[in-house]
């Protein structure tokens, strides 16, 4: 049975996925999908309620005990056929991405349809090597399956940080309820079409659509959950810290980030700046993870101002289906206005407006489109360079010497991502460790998906990708021999 159905264009899924079953909402409602380029209506899911959480968490936790002892090779083996059915549909996941978020098409088939792939077929290969247990002297110490985990996912790269919360969790051998973002969700019910394909024993994977307010909270409140993984706003994040806390239940949260790109006055001023640039508004910058903020020497900041003009404004705002389109809209009409107000707030605060602005880009009159924006002079104590944006808004802010860019760095309560840029590679990863965050890229080194993600301060808590994302979702005891 196929969950997403097409009537001229129109994708609409009418039933959660439960228990192995495609079974019908408890309620009526319906969630509009909009199509952020168009503004039309793309597709349809239900808007799911308490009832069917109850439903869902009730299907996992009866799952749990037969999948916690399934053998290791064979979740890989789940694993490893959810992947290959990820892959044969790549193309099909990057179009609906596309369309939903607003990423240019070749970049959501490489990223958004890709990783993915990537991250479910490295819990395949980590599973081979990983010891679930341990001698220590006497004590033999094991790792089991923490239970129950609530995943709840944001909008802005829909299927990988549900792959990132999934696959981990069921390597682990936890059982999973999903809800996935009611903004962009049609790929989760690819993703659970792929689970009722490849046969995973059912209520190991349950998937319940709806608003944060009502399922999101019912699954973080719900008892027989154990653990709940969320990415998202900080604001929403603690909210979910808050009603896991009546039960005492884990909590790993991938909040937001206001991440500081610090070019030192020994870099090559030309790479660092246009990369960072691009860095800032890859994905339209909604990315919790986006340099937003660009650290440049004082002597050097109106010339990293130049090139960074000369940078933007290549990204000109198009069709994200169309050839050669470098900067898609934004995901919403919501998103689009509160991009803009910032914009008009780092205005009205005395930064400097480079390029871009809150008018709608030149014959888009339609579509959630933002002019890709600079700010120079920028303070660190201005709105723009304290708030994250989630827009392409970069802020150029200058420091007098190395001690100063870090203490810059430093001045957020984020602490999710950052870069160095140096000549000198030692030099760059010293002031990398002075940085007070989750994980920086020196030089514009590439993203890994074998390496831990996640933030200090309130860019929140645990670590995704790896063995460190596998690590989450586990239990240790200790058995004293």
């Amino acid at each position: 049975m196929s969950a997403v159905a097409s009537s001229t264009n129109l994708k609409v899924c009418d039933k959660f996925y439960i228990n192995g079953q495609w079974v019908a909402p408890s309620g009526s409602g319906t969630i509009d999908v909009i199509n952020s380029t168009t503004e039309e209506v793309m597709g349809r899911v239900p808007e799911g309620t308490a009832d069917d959480i109850n439903a869902a968490v009730a299907a996992a936790k009866a799952a749990f005990a037969s999948w916690s002892t399934t053998p290791v090779a064979e979740r890989a083996q789940y694993l490893q056929a959810i992947a290959d059915k990820l892959k044969t549909r790549q193309s099909e996941i990057a179009n609906i991405i596309s369309e939903e978020v607003g990423m240019p098409l070749p970049l959501a088939t490489a990223v958004q349809a890709g990783l993915p792939i990537a991250v479910a077929n490295s819990y395949v290969q980590l599973l081979g090597n990983f010891s679930f247990e341990e001698q220590v002297n006497n004590s033999l110490i094991v790792r089991e399956p923490i239970g129950v985990v609530a995943c709840i996912t944001p909008w802005n790269y829909p299927l990988h940080q549900v792959v990132a919360k999934v696959a981990p969790a069921l390597a682990a051998g936890c059982t999973v309820v999903l809800k996935p973002s009611e903004v962009a969700p049609l790929t989760a019910f690819i993703l659970a079409e792929i689970v009722d394909e490849v046969g995973l024993p059912a209520g190991v994977f349950n998937l319940v659509t709806g608003y944060g307010p009502v399922v999101g909270e019912a699954l973080a409140s719900h008892p027989d959950v154990d653990m709940v993984s969320f990415t998202g706003s900080t604001r929403a994040g603690k909210r979910v810290s808050e009603l896991a806390a009546q039960s005492i239940k884990r909590v790993s949260l991938e909040l937001g980030g206001k991440s500081a790109n610090v070019i030192l006055d020994d870099a090559d001023l030309a790479k660092a700046v246009s990369s960072g640039v691009a860095n800032c508004y890859f994905n339209s910058g909604q990315t919790c993870s986006a340099h937003t903020r660009m650290l440049v020497p004082k002597a050097k900041h109106d010339e990293a101002v130049q090139i960074a003009k000369a940078t933007a404004e290549k990204f000109k705002p198009g069709d994200p289906k169309a050839d050669g389109t470098r900067l898609g809209p934004l995901i919403s009409a919501t998103q689009q206005e509160r991009v803009r107000s910032y914009i008009q707030k780092g205005i009205d605060e005395g930064a400097t407006l480079v390029t871009g602005g809150i008018e709608a880009p030149e014959g888009l009159s339609t579509g959630y489109f933002v002019r890709p924006t600079i700010f120079a002079n920028v303070n660190n104590q201005m709105t723009i360079a304290q708030e994250e944006i989630f827009g392409p808004v970069l802020s150029i802010i200058p420091y007098e010497d190395e001690d100063d860019a870090v203490r810059i760095a430093n001045d957020t309560v984020y602490g999710l991502a950052g870069g160095v840029w140096s000549s000198d590679p030692e030099r760059a990863k010293r002031v990398a460790r002075r940085l007070r965050t989750g994980q920086v890229d020196i030089n514009g080194g590439k993203f890994n998906p074998l390496a831990p993600f996640g933030g200090y301060k309130q860019s929140g808590n645990g670590r995704e990708f790896g063995k460190f994302g596998l690590e989450e979702f586990l239990e240790i005891k200790s058995m004293q021999l």
